[in-house]
């Protein structure tokens, strides 16, 4: 009982006034809407985001939360994991709301992601940023937020008929999880629950904002070509002609009885879109030997293994960087399952905990993420959000 009572005072603690309010609670409080809306204090918020746990209620949750926030737009998704008030976490609900004096936000669902009409998609999404534009041309600074289904396997097609209707509005997001189950992940939109569909948030503020995506990894000179591909489904069946999990491991000079998640964390592969090198994470083996990836593959890719710099470090400069000139309120954040699988690997949970907490990043671990028109792995993408100007606030 008094562990409870404990916890639940934890829950309701406030770090003092920023941009975005933000509020936890674990999966199993009694009542964790009320601990919620206790945390975010009063509105009235534009849209409220819930990044969820897998082992919570998820349609139960968000069911209850229909109305809870007044007239907010109500988001949520699963995840592989939260990024909380003590940096990387399990088994939590987080919450982060949008407070009306200082954001304008249009929400809207995409759903059916397997048949999407392109022209329909850009121009429902060009209305939707005139109306915003409408509605909140004093608001100077802009952003849009996607969460997306992350066993769709249409992350790519969707962020680029995306792009093509956000013009200068730069874009990041992640793909819904399942802890490291992937067997489902969910969405929901005021109360109705989703699968194969995206949320879209479209947001302007009187914040300053920065819209970045950053990793660790820097390539090597061991590349492989994909040779077989079930491309649809992100299968790669040969490397380099021969069997793909047999030949991924000999490179690796390991065995291929004992790939697994933590293999493909240590050791990533990216290709070359023009001057950058991207991520194409392995998500898993299939039985027969095949490479089930994260983002799109096709056959005549070019892979490149890729070595990694210290993820501690990298991220503390990374972070910094972002504060030059002022440090954000707040970072949105979208980060990778493999991150937090290497930095587990490499027994640095509590040290990029701290950082991620010390520089206030708040989110959800992903099974991908989002930026401008990729879609992109093992990476931390997001937004830093900054303090408006107190003659525009």
């Amino acid at each position: 009982m008094d562990g409870a009572i404990q916890s639940s005072a934890r829950e309701e603690e406030t770090t003092g006034p920023r941009a975005l309010r933000t509020a936890q609670v674990a999966h199993d409080h009694p009542a964790p809407l009320e601990a919620i809306c206790a945390a975010l204090g009063d509105g009235p918020f534009e849209t409220v985001c819930l990044f969820v746990t897998p082992e919570a209620d998820f349609h139960a949750l968000t069911r209850a939360a229909m109305g809870r926030f007044g007239a907010a737009d109500v988001l949520a998704c699963t995840t592989a994991g939260e990024l909380g008030r003590d940096g990387y976490e399990d088994g939590q609900i987080i919450a982060v709301a949008y407070p009306s004096e200082l954001f304008a936000v249009r929400t809207y669902a995409i759903e059916a992601l397997d048949a999407l009409d392109e022209k329909t998609v850009i121009d429902d999404l060009i209305q939707h940023r005139l109306d915003l534009s409408r509605r909140a041309g004093d608001m100077t600074s802009e952003f849009a937020f996607l969460m997306v289904d992350g066993l769709s396997m249409r992350e790519e097609h969707l962020t680029a008929m995306l792009a093509a209707g956000l013009g200068p509005m730069p874009l990041f997001g992640g793909s819904a999880g399942d802890g490291t189950a992937f067997r489902q992940t969910w969405l929901s939109r005021n109360g109705e629950v989703l699968q194969n569909a995206a949320l879209l948030a479209l947001v302007r503020s009187r914040c300053r904002v920065r819209v970045f995506s950053l990793d660790h990894l820097v390539p090597t000179d061991r590349r492989m070509v994909v040779t077989r591909a079930d491309i649809e489904n992100r299968l790669v069946q040969e490397i380099n002609a021969a069997p793909a999990g047999v030949e991924y491991a000999r490179l690796l000079g390991k065995d291929p009885n004992q790939l697994d998640p933590f293999t493909f964390a240590a050791h990533p592969v990216v290709v070359r879109l023009g001057d950058s090198h991207h991520v194409r994470a392995i998500r898993q083996v299939t039985e027969a030997g095949d490479l089930v990836f994260f983002s799109a593959i096709n056959e005549g890719m070019v892979l490149t293994l890729a070595e990694h710099q210290d993820i501690a470090s990298h991220l503390e400069r990374a972070l910094s960087d972002l504060g030059k000139g002022g440090a954000p309120q707040q970072i949105l954040g979208c980060d990778c399952i493999l991150r937090r699988i290497e930095v587990g690997q490499r027994q640095q949970t509590r040290e990029v905990s701290r950082l991620l907490r010390d520089h206030n990043v708040i989110g959800f671990s992903t099974y991908g993420e989002q930026i401008g028109a990729l879609h992109v792995n093992q990476t931390l993408t997001g937004v830093a959000i900054y303090a408006a100007d107190e003659d525009e606030a």
